[in-house]
């Protein structure tokens, strides 16, 4: 493999809401994508997406009442004749975990393993070679 197919193109926002472009590990910042760099973020990908709220993880789970929100505010945005229905449980707090424990069972997903050993030999890269 060249040298130049291990460098990674990252880009990022660090909250100014400007694209900014480089690749993982440089010291200072190169333009990966010149005709986006300067240029303000998109907001919505998909209709709709900026009239929501993002809860993921530990946070999701500190939003008490989040259930109740999301029924209102899905039920005023959708037509009246479709039912809106969100589900709760409060086992969901062990969904990830579970998820997770489904996903490392499979014998298709057993091949995507990287050890300690392999990760420290290889670095990051190692990721992209076996799972992608």
């Amino acid at each position: 493999m060249a040298e130049a197919d291990d460098i990674q193109p990252i880009v990022c926002d660090n909250g100014t809401g400007m694209v900014k472009a480089g690749f993982a590990g440089d010291d200072a910042p190169r333009a990966v994508f010149p005709s986006v760099v300067g240029r303000p973020r998109h907001h919505g990908v998909m209709v709709g997406m900026n009239q929501k709220d993002a809860y993921v993880g530990d946070e999701a789970q500190s939003k008490r009442g989040i259930a109740d929100r999301m029924s209102k505010e899905i039920t005023a945005l959708a037509p009246s004749s479709m039912k809106i229905k969100v589900v709760a449980p409060p086992e969901r707090k062990y969904s990830v975990w579970i998820g997770g424990s489904i996903l490392a069972s499979l014998s298709t997903f057993q091949q995507m393993w990287i050890s300690k050993a392999e990760y420290d030999e290889a670095g990051p890269g190692i990721v992209h070679r076996k799972c992608f």
